[in-house]
């Protein structure tokens, strides 16, 4: 059964933090979750004087002046709610990671970092490595100013799947927090790659071939678990028709497979950080 008890919400006071932290709150309120807002600040060396040798920083005294400004943080925002703060020396990446495994966090939510001209073609790195290495399912978005704030826990949630048998736990998880927040959920599946088959061109009738036999597969899935949601099947790249159909059918959220690239998780999770890129809506990572 889904369970969200304890959320891990990374904060480096930006904006997007502030952007994002009204999600954090509805998603807490709605499952009666605990909230940890962790911040970490990486070692720190100071050059010497005449030898050039690397001196450390007093970073204890660093970590206590972030405990202060993290304790100041969001109070008045997250008022009512069981919050715990913690301020860490480390990688960030490695301390979000670190601290979410052995704590069982449900639930990391971060907003991702990429910033100037080329925002929609990054993910912030500490993102990228958490998305990379946490257990857990993880909410990221790339445009917090854009959340729709009176359905943040609940409206259009979309489920983008692969027409394999791995595609069955994202389902099942989709329809079980789409019933638990009172959303409508549907599921798109893209045929991606066609345009590259060699000296061969996409008529309309191979077309719809294809996305037939794509169809039935997951109607199929579908049947065979018990679960009934609208399907959307689109051919073209899969960060292009996924944000298509999350653009069209106005989605809140994105739910995605996540698995380590070199083992068999489905072709969907080589995707993941195109989707999360260029995704018109927050993206939560299972």
């Amino acid at each position: 059964m889904l369970a969200i008890k304890h959320i891990l919400f990374p904060i480096d006071f930006s904006q997007r933090c502030c952007q994002a932290a009204p999600v954090v709150h509805a998603l807490a309120s709605r499952f009666g979750a605990k909230i940890t807002l962790l911040s970490a600040i990486p070692p720190i060396w100071q050059l010497g004087i005449g030898d050039g040798a690397g001196i450390p920083v007093d970073m204890e005294e660093l970590r206590r002046d972030l405990e202060t400004r993290l304790n100041g943080t969001f109070v008045r925002e997250f008022k009512g709610l069981t919050v715990q703060r913690i301020a860490e020396v480390g990688d960030p990446s490695e301390v979000i990671t670190r601290f979410a495994h052995a704590e069982g966090v449900d639930l990391i939510m971060m907003p991702t970092h990429g910033y100037g001209p080329f925002r929609t073609l990054l993910l912030g790195s500490v993102t990228a490595k958490v998305l990379h290495d946490a257990e857990c399912p993880v909410w990221t978005a790339t445009h917090t100013e854009q959340i729709s704030m009176h359905r943040i826990a609940g409206g259009n949630v979309l489920c983008a799947i692969d027409a394999t048998p791995q595609s069955v736990p994202l389902i099942k998880w989709a329809a079980e927090y789409a019933e638990l927040t009172g959303a409508q959920l549907r599921l798109v599946h893209a045929i991606s790659g066609i345009s590259g088959w060699p000296e061969r061109r996409l008529d309309q009738e191979l077309e719809e071939t294809l996305k037939k036999n794509a169809r039935g597969v997951i109607e199929d899935l579908q049947r065979s678990i018990g679960i009934t949601a609208p399907l959307f099947v689109g051919v073209g790249e899969v960060a292009d028709v996924v944000r298509a159909e999350a653009e069209g059918h106005d989605s809140d959220l994105i739910l995605i497979g996540r698995g380590i690239l070199h083992e068999t998780m489905g072709r969907l999770r080589t995707h993941s950080y195109g989707i999360i890129r260029h995704a018109p809506c927050p993206v939560l990572s299972v």
